[in-house]
């Protein structure tokens, strides 16, 4: 590994984002909360600062130009410092509203990776700290090495790189030949997507600045509310708009630009991932629907609301709650956590395991069947129309084994710790798979995660990192074979 192409790659993503840093300023302005001016400052500098530091103190980093030629190995290790400092910095602003360092880290943590967990007991902060909580989950949700790839030009042709370590999850879609050009057309969508939700949202009767930040939280699939009651007490148009931009945050957004393009919805339902996303989220709605109705006493529109708000609320990982789901009966929360075991599509805003990932492990499964019974036959795997790599293949399979594995050893610390299994356990799934609440009262869905042990807390903030990056930037940073530094 090139240490000046590292240095020089890692500060000019942070020379950028120190200037997204400043944004938060211009909401302080409009309603006038000067004090709220100066934590942004501060955190734009630092992150400036950094940047400087990164090009002269390394050397021959002030001489490169270009990183055309940045190494797959280079490109993980940008992806991984680029999102823990960007959580760092992140952080910031928190410290400045009396937040305590772990309190201010793991928001900031779950504010970036469009987690949605949060530690707030109470919602007596300025306007411009609640911008930045769902701002952060928007620039989490598509990816802030994605954007940087879409608008600067030095990344136009090492952005391939630094594309795949920051997406790496298995998809069948095809990316167009200029990197530049695929980054760019799903920040088109995103964006798009995102004004549709605003205009929405605002014309039927949702306060301006209240729509923008839903609208930040509902497409990126992260699930910050700058109310404490997150989307309960809405009407059920909201509620209804509002799922809908939760269900595409959790469909590929490479798959919705074909469809936007060609003005064809039609191809959405000829991506077998799609189809099953949406086969898997109309079953889990009709059968929470129906317990809510005979379990919870629903009436059938309350019912039919509630149910599939909150599938699509949880399978895209996004985290809003339309109604405290920590109250209602067991079954009920049953099929919500198999919503939040299935998570949303590749290339997709959400998080979990991937509806992509489970369907090639059924379909290495239905393989390896029909080998005991015709062991001379030659199998294929296919997505579509084509074969799936044996390599994707091994991948998959690891991506599942460590998920499962981090999330085991995860949950035993945090239930120790906490002396509660469904913490330990649900705080765990939620924060691997980026969806933010978790079941029960103390970390539901009006829950907070202020009153965990600070070890949990720092256990799920490394867990949200981990399923942001989707594990193997992650892995690879314990290979000892990377840290041989070349000049």
């Amino acid at each position: 590994m090139r240490l000046s192409y590292l240095a020089y790659t890692f500060s000019l993503a942070m020379m950028y984002f120190s200037i997204v840093l400043l944004i938060p300023i211009i909401v302080a302005l409009i309603y006038g909360e000067t004090s709220a001016i100066m934590p942004f400052v501060i955190a734009g500098l630092s992150a400036f600062l950094l940047s400087l530091i990164l090009r002269f103190a390394v050397k021959g980093t002030s001489e490169i130009k270009t990183v055309n030629d940045i190494k797959k190995s280079e490109g993980l290790c940008v992806v991984t410092f680029c999102w823990i400092f960007a959580g760092l910095f992140a952080t910031i602003p928190y410290l400045f509203f009396g937040f305590t360092p772990t309190n201010a880290f793991f928001e900031a943590t779950s504010g970036i990776t469009a987690t949605g967990a949060t530690i707030l007991t109470h919602f007596d902060y300025p306007h411009s700290l609640f911008f930045w909580r769902s701002f952060t989950q928007w620039l989490g949700g598509m990816g802030i090495i994605v954007l940087f790839i879409a608008i600067l030009p030095q990344f136009a042709v090492a952005g391939r790189q630094l594309f795949f370590a920051e997406a790496p999850g298995p998809t069948e879609d095809k990316f167009t030949p200029r990197i530049k050009n695929t980054a760019s057309s799903l920040w088109k969508v995103y964006f798009g997507m995102t004004i549709l939700a605003v205009l929405l949202l605002k014309f039927n009767g949702m306060d301006l600045f209240e729509s923008i930040c839903h609208a930040f939280s509902a497409v990126s699939g992260g699930g910050f509310s700058p109310n404490s009651q997150s989307f309960i007490g809405y009407s059920n148009t909201i509620v209804w708009i509002l799922a809908f931009f939760m269900f595409f945050a959790g469909a590929s957004y490479n798959l919705q630009f074909r469809a936007w393009s060609k003005f064809n919805p039609f191809i959405l339902f000829k991506n077998e991932e799609f189809k099953i996303y949406f086969e898997l989220f109309a079953i889990l709605g009709l059968l929470l629907a129906g317990s809510l109705f005979i379990h919870m006493n629903y009436d059938f529109a309350e019912s039919t609301t509630h149910a599939f708000f909150q599938v699509a609320s949880v399978m895209s990982t996004s985290g809003f709650c339309s109604v405290d789901f920590a109250s209602w009966d067991y079954t009920s929360k049953a099929i919500l956590f198999v919503a939040m075991l299935a998570g949303s599509c590749a290339s997709s805003a959400g998080g979990g395991i991937k509806i992509m990932r489970w369907m090639l492990i059924f379909k290495i499964m239905k393989t390896e069947m029909s080998k005991i019974l015709h062991p001379k036959a030659v199998f294929n795997i296919k997505i579509g129309k084509y074969t799936v790599p044996k390599e994707v293949l091994y991948q998959t399979l690891m991506f599942v084994f460590f998920y499962i594995a981090i999330s085991i050893i995860s949950g035993l610390i945090i239930s120790v710790a906490e002396e509660n299994t469904l913490v330990g356990i649900t705080g765990t799934i939620s924060a691997v798979g980026n969806i933010g609440p978790g079941l029960g009262h103390i970390i539901g869905p009006l829950g907070s995660y202020d009153g965990l042990k600070e070890i949990s807390k720092l256990v799920l903030t490394a867990d949200m990192y981990i399923g942001r990056l989707e594990l193997i930037p992650f892995l690879v940073l314990f290979q000892k074979d990377l840290w041989r530094i070349k000049h």
